[in-house]
């Protein structure tokens, strides 16, 4: 992989790794920081649809060949591993269990895309809000970004929040300040914390059991 790789490239917090509508030429692992993914209307709405953090593929997550159906961007400041895209396939056909990790790691995000989902379909408000909190939590305790007293420093915005839930930009402060009133999601213009994991777990849906080994590339 270090012969591969095509050296590493920082963000800074807003930077565009991937844009929309471009044909990429690079893959990238995150190494360090935390990055989100949305889709554009053309009002200017978006839609987030997900949070990368380390170990991620950024770029893997549409077809090699055609344009990209996303948009990429540092939230906080981020460190990523650069992969020329062309070579991609021959390095597969030499090393074929890496073929098998790239596929796991797409079917892990898909995974967690079904949960995300739900969200948007079926859980109310406030469920919304505190399997996003678990979810981002969980990730974060994961991969290193999050420090072990259930907290995690990054800066979320209410906008950001309701652009990956699908509510309303007061809808959204109305939920966070309930929740927190009721102790289950303290989440800050710069901080997010969940004091009681199991209960937040148990209270959106979300599923902690399910963590494995990830594939580092």
């Amino acid at each position: 992989m270090n012969n591969f790789k095509d050296g590493e490239v920082r963000c800074e917090r807003g930077d565009t790794v991937l844009c929309e509508g471009d044909h990429a030429r690079s893959l990238y692992t995150v190494l360090e920081g935390v990055l989100i993914r949305y889709l554009s209307l053309e009002d200017g709405r978006r839609q987030i649809v997900n949070f990368m953090f380390p170990g991620d593929l950024v770029g893997l997550q549409g077809a090699f060949d055609e344009p990209a159906s996303h948009t990429v961007e540092a939230l906080i400041p981020a460190r990523l591993c650069v992969f020329p895209r062309a070579d991609f396939t021959s390095l597969i056909k030499e090393h074929p269990r890496l073929g098998y990790d790239i596929t796991w790691l797409a079917a892990k995000e898909e995974t967690e895309l079904e949960g995300h989902i739900v969200s948007l379909g079926q859980r109310s408000a406030k469920e919304r809000v505190v399997y996003l909190a678990t979810w981002l939590l969980d990730r974060a305790l994961a991969t290193g970004v999050a420090d072990e007293g259930n907290t995690l420093s990054i800066p979320v915005t209410q906008s950001q929040i309701a652009d990956m839930l699908g509510l309303s930009l007061v809808h959204t402060n109305r939920t966070i300040r309930a929740l927190d009133r009721e102790g289950l999601v303290e989440w800050s213009a710069r901080e997010l914390c969940v004091p009681d994991l199991e209960k937040a777990s148990d209270y959106s849906g979300f599923d902690r059991s399910g963590r494995s080994t990830r594939p580092y590339i």
